[in-house]
This record gives structure tokens, sequence and C-alpha cells, in this order.
């Protein structure tokens, strides 16, 4: 069942490639969405795909790479929207 996840990544996740690492990671798992900084020093990650894709891909972030060090992560499910095409960094 495809959903849409929305998720607020905390810790050190901004000037370490995250946005990217995580593009290129739902890149591979078919997603759609975006990934963009905020201004508490975060990355919101908006992503589309299949459920139990998804929750991997939470795995997936949490477990970090190189230097990305998450602290928390705040996960919201919603419908799938189809509102994008490709995966973006924002």
């Amino acid at each position: 069942m495809t959903k849409r996840l929305n998720l607020k990544i905390h810790g050190l996740v901004q000037g370490v490639g995250f946005r990217y690492l995580s593009r290129k990671e739902a890149e591979k798992r078919g997603f759609t969405g975006s990934v963009h900084n905020i201004r508490d020093g975060g990355v919101e990650i908006v992503a589309e795909g299949e459920e139990t894709d998804l929750k991997k891909f939470i795995d997936w972030c949490y477990n970090g790479v190189g230097s990305v060090q998450v602290s928390k992560i705040d996960i919201n499910w919603s419908e799938a929207t189809g509102e994008f095409r490709d995966f973006l960094i924002r």
C-alpha cells in the first residue's frame, strides 16, 4: 500500500551530506518526495512509496551514514497524494 511519510530528523544532520545521501537512498527504493534543511538545524523528508519500504527507510535514517548522527525522528504517516514525480533536494 502506498503511503506518505513525513520525517523531521534531529541531530547532526546538516553540513554532513545527509540530504544527498537520503535522496540517493530514497531513489534506490523508488520513492518520490523531497528533502530539505529546516531552521532548527534538522532535516525534513517527505517520501511516498510502499509502506514496508518506508519503514525500512526510517531504520536507515536512524542508523546514519558517515558523520551523520541522528538523535530523534518525528514521524507522521498519511495517505499518498501523488504530489511528486521525483525525489528532490530543496
